[in-house]
């Protein structure tokens, strides 16, 4: 199964990818969710190969994921692989520079399922991947407008 959204952002693609890789920001953002987030390859810079492990409670169940950056190039894109519970995920975010302050945010996720639990549980999503879908976009378009917010206000100072 695959998503994809597409967002344009009125900021410059450096700062976007600036926002992007300020993974300690979305680590607390995962903590006040009530999930834990660990960093499991030591603190140094980021790169292909930084990796994470993610505990949180799905459909009332403990769930542990295993998140690894595959893919990144400064100021143009980052790739994750996320597996666990017999389910793989890959998502992949690009920024092309539309102009000096605007940039475009293309986000895809793709899922595998690698055992017959997590087949059904994908073929679950996948009756539902219409309102999967416009959730995920709300929420990108809600991130795209946040960043909007927080580049304006460094403009203004």
């Amino acid at each position: 199964m695959e998503i994809t959204t597409r967002e344009d952002i009125a900021a410059p693609a450096d700062y976007v990818f600036e926002c992007l890789s300020d993974f300690q920001s979305f680590e607390k953002a995962a903590l006040r969710r009530g999930a834990e987030v660990e960093r499991v390859d030591g603190d140094g810079p980021l790169g292909p190969g930084a990796k994470w492990r993610v505990n949180f409670s799905f459909r009332g169940k403990p769930r542990e994921i295993s998140v690894e950056l595959v893919d990144y190039e400064p100021t143009e894109k980052a790739c994750y692989r996320a597996v666990g519970q017999g389910m793989e995920a890959l998502m992949q975010i690009e920024l092309l520079p539309m102009s000096r302050t605007r940039t475009r945010m293309a986000t895809t996720v793709g899922m595998e399922a690698k055992t017959l639990s997590a087949r059904l549980l994908l073929q679950s999503l996948k009756l539902a991947k219409g309102q999967i879908g416009r959730r995920f976009e709300g929420m990108m378009a809600d991130y795209a407008r946040q960043l909007e917010k927080r580049h304006t206000k460094m403009g203004a100072h």
